[in-house]
């Protein structure tokens, strides 16, 4: 497939965008995909974007930099600067300003694109699952509620043997072919 721009080159970037239901595929060659992206970041600073799209006001007593995640202790401020989270939990933190700006950017709070197949589906959930018991694990040690800590550990133990075993049986697979 050639570039929809150059149509000369091979095409290895490949974009689709979802608007209104309708379907818009971009397939652009490398060089054509770079210049697409200097002329996007030229246009688009994502720490203006952000700061226009925040009502600074709405804060009630809490200012700006005294928002910041109890996980990963990213700021809000430092959030608008970089235009990205830190860890998960920040999505809870800063939920109050992140959700008016996704239902502005996205015109949703609900993912409208592509979903994985579900065996990736079900790959990725227990990666969830896992990342998530290991914080439980933490708290639980840290709070020193060490059979609940034992229980996670165990649990966490028994989604990573079946991550292991998965994961040979699709090398197996992979060596015959």
């Amino acid at each position: 497939m050639l570039c929809d721009v150059c149509g000369k080159n091979p095409a290895t970037v490949h974009l689709t965008e979802i608007i209104e239901g309708k379907i818009i595929e971009v397939h652009l060659c490398e060089d054509c995909a770079k210049k697409k992206t200097e002329e996007f970041h030229k246009q688009f600073n994502i720490a203006d974007f952000l700061s226009e799209l925040v009502d600074i006001d709405s804060l009630d007593k809490i200012t700006l930099s005294e928002l910041s995640c109890p996980n990963c202790g990213l700021s809000y401020e430092e959030f608008k600067n970089k235009g990205r989270l830190g860890c998960a939990e920040c999505y809870s933190a800063f939920k109050d300003k992140l959700t008016p700006l996704l239902r502005k950017i996205h015109g949703s709070l609900r993912h409208r694109g592509k979903v994985p197949k579900l065996e990736m589906r079900k790959e990725l959930s227990r990666e969830e699952r896992i990342k998530e018991l290991k914080q439980h694990l933490e708290r639980a040690v840290r709070l020193e509620e060490y059979e609940e800590a034992a229980r996670i550990r165990d649990e966490i133990k028994q989604l990573e043997a079946e991550k292991t075993k998965k994961n040979k049986r699709s090398n197996k697979r992979s060596n015959k072919k």
